[in-house]
């Protein structure tokens, strides 16, 4: 599998933005669960969201749950990361993930990843 991560840019604070990620092949996320993960300048990667295969239950971290929109488009075969009120503490490089579990992305691992695509929140 092999996934491309899209979407990032400069965003100011309070402003939204949404993350795609493209898989190659057909139905994908039927398959596999996808992750979205972000890596701050000298932080630790950190988990962000989670969907499990078939789109049936999503999973979040608390410094995202009520702000981050995690979702699936079958037709396209992509994943997307909808992100309202950014803050400044929100930049880092984005990165999309695909393994057969959610427990997995959700433990922080993951089978398949894509590029990272870079969010800048302005203050």
């Amino acid at each position: 599998v092999q996934l491309q991560a899209s979407g990032g840019g400069l965003v100011q604070a309070g402003g939204s933005l949404r993350l795609s990620c493209g898989a190659s092949g057909r139905n994908t996320f039927s398959t596999y669960a996808a992750g979205w993960f972000r890596q701050a300048p000298g932080k630790e990667r950190e988990f962000l969201a989670a969907i499990t295969r078939g789109a049936i239950s999503t999973y979040y971290a608390e410094p995202v749950k009520g702000r981050f929109t995690i979702s699936v488009d079958n037709a396209k075969n992509a994943v997307y990361l909808r992100m309202n009120s950014l803050k400044s503490e929100d930049t880092a490089v984005y990165f999309c993930a695909a393994d057969l579990t959610s427990a997995r992305l959700r433990s922080g691992t993951g089978q398949y990843w894509g590029q990272g695509t870079l969010v800048t929140v302005s203050s």
